[in-house]
């Protein structure tokens, strides 16, 4: 049974409100794939709600839930709309809340209890600023900084500081059969952090951001789950320890969720993914509450299948990291280089006769000719680019083999029909070099003020990606959308960012997404390269993996979470595809702000 009651309430921000969902929103922030302007969401003192006098909600995101308070053993949700009365200089929103009754006990089964759970958390954990309700919170820590879904707010949020706080929640999630979903970074693009229908516990681990050992004569770091990939760098350098870690996506992304999204970047032609061997160990919780540590800290091991790889790219399904030990490899020089094409094909054919001959790079990245117009643009950029297909090289090693390196890549390009070749001369004109790369997302933005933006994320063979980019450049076209092109040309992934202005154009932005998302796949290729699956993409994944496959990993989850208590709703396909997966396919709006400076 649902009871509905309607109220009306002033939009306004209450003194006890978080800013966090705020910070989310705020038109003023930046935000880019490569530039992420939050660390993390304000913490306040947690409100006990259990009532429905009088809420004041924070400013909401088109027509979100912002808010969710616990009433005896239902969950309350509050759904706000933008009020009919255009007219008041005070807009105000409806609150419709719903409340779900817990269903009736039987037996001596366990029933699911927020209520109950919320008393044991805070008798758990009774320090005022672990335990939260408070709306702004409940709302902030579902959604990301980048993606255009927008998250049903958790039910409670509980900021662990410890693996022992992660394993007490989850045994009072299975004690009381709530849901609970992982947050670290908020940076995620396919909807993985919203809350289910029924709700949820929020777990932050974006406290657990402790760099535990720097083992540089191994090179190998052991760290924390909230870590930020930059922020690991930066400190390897600080202390003058000539290593990284080579993954790199979004700017602060945590660890976390770069092994949990089976994450990659850039660099991803020289070093491989989080698939690869850069994750040595993972410390997991597991849904029962039993922590394993899935491996010991040597290089290689034959003991077994590898258990680490069980949880890379699981999303949160089947475990919560907590820690991890990854793979460092040594800082080498490096430099960039350009050189533009008449088209697609001619530039990924040259790419594929590089590598194939055994070119050291570190890095090719692929611009098409709209992106280089919209970049000239720009106006940031100290050069004015032709208006063609560019390739961006990144070479690395010592000076005799970056110089060797080029001159083999200038010749073998020229044989398809490259021109304009340019090699870096210092340091300096390397990184504004690099940097024009970078901007590329600011740029596309600003080309229709006021535009929202796509990101698609398919990959395939490379030899396919010409094919597979020249029927997404025809199908905007057919659409009559503006879509940009970059992407990582050395492993066949790109990004387009169909741009939109209104609803209208949204729903063309959906039906060629999943024209897309279909054609890479009918390539031998997959409709997410590096930003995983989320509630966005898995109803793909029956055509994409097959059904035994995917019977396999529904398997997997039940078999380690009878309850589906681990990050429902994501990952795994419904049991019958749906005939429209268009209408599921996620979009990730990114607003239209020039950037101060970016580095990545």
């Amino acid at each position: 049974m649902t009871f509905t009651i309607t109220r009306f309430v002033s939009l306004g921000l209450s003194a006890g409100t978080s800013k966090a969902s705020l910070r989310f929103f705020s038109p003023a922030s930046p935000r880019c794939i490569n530039t992420h302007p939050f660390s993390r969401p304000i913490r306040t003192p947690p409100r006990r709600l259990y009532s429905t006098t009088t809420i004041r909600t924070a400013k909401f995101f088109g027509s979100a839930v912002a808010g969710v308070v616990i009433a005896g053993g239902a969950s309350l949700f509050f759904a706000l709309e933008p009020s009919r009365d255009t007219g008041s200089p005070n807009p105000t929103v409806e609150a419709v809340v719903k409340v779900i009754p817990t269903a009736p006990q039987t037996g001596s089964e366990p029933i699911r209890n927020f209520a109950k759970a919320l008393e044991d958390l805070q008798a758990e954990f009774p320090e005022s600023s672990i335990v939260s309700t408070d709306p702004g919170e409940l709302y902030a820590y579902a959604q990301s900084a980048y993606s255009q879904f927008v998250g049903s707010p958790h039910t409670i949020v509980v900021h662990v500081r410890s693996t022992e706080d992660v394993v007490k929640v989850v045994k009072i999630s299975n004690r009381y059969l709530v849901p609970i979903v992982p947050y670290s970074g908020g940076t995620s693009l396919e909807g993985n952090l919203s809350a289910p229908a029924s709700g949820s516990i929020c777990v932050d681990l974006s406290a657990l951001d402790k760099i535990i050992s720097i083992n540089e004569s191994d090179a190998d770091v052991v760290c924390q789950a909230g870590v930020t990939w930059n922020n690991l760098n930066e400190t390897l350098k600080e202390k003058g320890i000539p290593l990284f870690f080579p993954l790199d996506p979004g700017r602060d992304a945590t660890i976390g969720g770069m092994i949990s999204t089976g994450c990659s970047g850039t660099n991803a032609v020289k070093y491989g993914t989080a698939r690869g061997e850069w994750i040595l160990n993972a410390t997991v919780v597991l849904p029962s509450g039993e922590v394993i540590k899935t491996r010991q800290r040597a290089r290689k091991s034959s003991a077994g299948f590898d258990v680490t790889k069980l949880f890379i790219g699981a999303e949160g399904t089947l475990g919560i990291i907590t820690e991890a030990t990854l793979r460092l490899a040594p800082v080498l020089p490096s430099t960039v280089a350009v050189a533009q094409f008449l088209d697609i094909r001619q530039a990924t054919n040259a790419v594929c006769d590089i590598l194939n001959h055994g070119a050291a790079l570190q890095c090719v990245e692929i611009i098409d000719e709209l992106t280089i117009k919209v970049l000239n643009q720009f106006g940031t950029s100290a050069r004015k680019w032709p208006e063609k297909v560019t390739l961006f090289f990144k070479f690395q090693g010592s000076d005799d083999a970056i110089q060797e390196t080029s001159r083999y890549v200038e010749s073998a390009i020229a044989k398809h029909g490259a021109t304009d070749y340019q090699l870096a001369s210092n340091e300096q004109e390397s990184e504004d070099i690099w940097q024009d790369r970078r901007n590329a997302l600011f740029a596309c933005l600003a080309y229709r003020p006021g535009c929202k933006g796509w990101i698609t994320d398919v990959c395939v063979p490379v030899s396919r990606l010409p094919d597979l980019i020249s029927a997404a450049k025809k199908d905007f076209e057919e659409l009559g959308l503006v879509a940009p092109i970059a992407g990582h040309v050395g492993d066949g992934n790109f990004h387009a960012l169909v741009l939109y202005a209104d609803d209208a154009e949204l729903a063309l932005v959906r039906e060629a997404v999943g024209r897309i998302n279909r054609k890479a796949i009918e390539l031998e290729g997959t409709c997410t390269g590096e930003h995983g699956v989320g509630t966005g993409k898995r109803n793909y994944l029956l055509t994409e993996l097959g059904e035994g496959t995917v019977t396999l990993m529904r398997t997997i989850k039940q078999t380690m979470d009878p309850h589906n208590l681990f990050n429902p709703g994501k990952l795994y396909p419904d049991v019958s595809p749906p005939s429209d997966t268009n209408a599921l396919t996620e979009g990730h709006a990114i607003s239209n702000t020039k950037p101060a400076s970016s580095k990545s």
